[in-house]
C-alpha cells in the first residue's frame, strides 16, 4: 500500500495496468488495495486506475512503520548515544523514527520522557525505569500525535535537555518541516523549550521541503540520518552549523 501511495502521489494519475506491472502484483490484489486506500481517504479510484487527492500527500503513520525500517532503527540507536548519562529529561515528538529512539532508550534509568505521540508512549509506558509524561491535545489521525493548544501549553510549561524530532523534510533551504501546520506549531513549542534539538530522519527526507516549518537550521544542533541521504545536501546542512551524523546501511 505504501508503494501504491508513492506511485500515485508521484504521478498524479496511474492506471491499473501500470500498477500491476510496477508492483508485480495481480489485478485483483491491486484493486483490493486501491479500494482499501480509498476507504481510508488516501486516494481516489478512477475508471481503470487511481489518482491522488493532492501532491505531497502524507503517508499515515500506520503505513510509514514499514518504510525504511532498518535505517530508522540504526538512526535511533545512534541518536540514543547522543544523550548524557545520569538523570535527564527529554522530549520526543511523533513519527516512526522518533518512536524507534524511544525503543532504544527503554533500558535507561533516571530518564524522564515528555511526548505528544501516542505511538511513542505506547512503546515505553510500561517501562518502570522510565518516567513518561504525555501532553494533552487533539489526536491527529495521520500521525497519532496530540496537537493544538493543550499540547503547546504543556511544552511551554516545561524545560528539557534535548528534544528529539522526526521530520518529513530536512534541508538547507527549508529547515525542518512537516506536512501539517498544527503539528508544526506543537513541535515548535517543544523546540523553544529544549537546550538541544536533535532531528532524526532517514535519507529519503533529506533535501525535501514540506508545507509547515518547525525550525530553522539555526535551531537544530544535530541531524542523524543514513548513508542513502544526498551527500551534497548534507554538506550544505553542515555548512549551516548542524552536526551531521550518518549511519551506514548494510549492503
Amino acid at each position: 500500500m505504501v508503494r501504491i501511495i508513492a506511485l500515485v502521489t508521484e504521478r498524479g494519475n496511474v492506471t491499473l495496468a501500470d500498477l500491476c506491472s510496477d508492483l508485480s502484483m495481480s489485478a485483483a490484489t491491486v484493486r483490493r488495495d486501491l479500494a482499501d486506500l480509498e476507504d481510508q481517504g488516501l486516494l481516489a479510484r478512477t475508471h481503470g486506475g487511481a489518482r491522488a487527492f493532492s501532491s505531497g500527500q502524507e503517508v499515515p503513520v500506520r503505513l510509514r512503520d514499514s518504510q525504511f525500517r532498518r535505517a530508522k532503527q540504526l538512526i535511533a540507536r545512534r541518536a540514543a548515544t547522543l544523550l548524557p548519562d545520569g538523570p535527564y529529561a527529554i522530549a520526543i515528538g511523533g513519527g516512526t523514527t522518533a518512536a524507534e529512539v524511544a525503543k532504544a532508550l527503554m533500558f535507561r534509568n533516571d530518564l524522564t520522557i515528555v511526548t505528544n505521540s501516542l505511538t511513542t508512549a505506547t512503546e515505553i509506558a510500561s517501562r518502570p525505569n522510565l518516567k513518561v509524561i504525555m501532553t494533552g491535545g487533539v489526536v491527529r489521525s495521520h500521525s497519532f500525535e496530540l496537537v493544538g493548544a493543550l499540547a503547546e501549553n504543556a511544552f511551554n510549561a516545561i524545560n528539557v535537555g534535548t528534544a528529539i524530532l522526526g521530520m518529513d523534510g530536512v534541508g538547507a533551504l527549508g529547515g525542518a518541516t512537516t506536512h501539517d501546520e498544527t503539528e508544526a506549531r506543537t513541535n515548535t513549542a517543544m523546540v523553544r523549550h529544549a537546550q538541544r534539538v536533535v532531528v532524526v530522519a532517514d535519507g529519503s527526507k533529506i533535501g525535501r521541503i514540506t508545507l509547515a516549518k518547525v525550525a530553522d537550521l539555526t535551531d537544530v544542533h544535530d541531524l542523524v540520518t543514513d548513508s542513502t541521504a544526498d551527500s551534497d545536501e548534507l554538506a550544505r546542512i553542515r555548512a549551516r552549523g548542524v552536526r551531521v551524523h550518518v549511519v551506514p546501511l548494510d549492503d
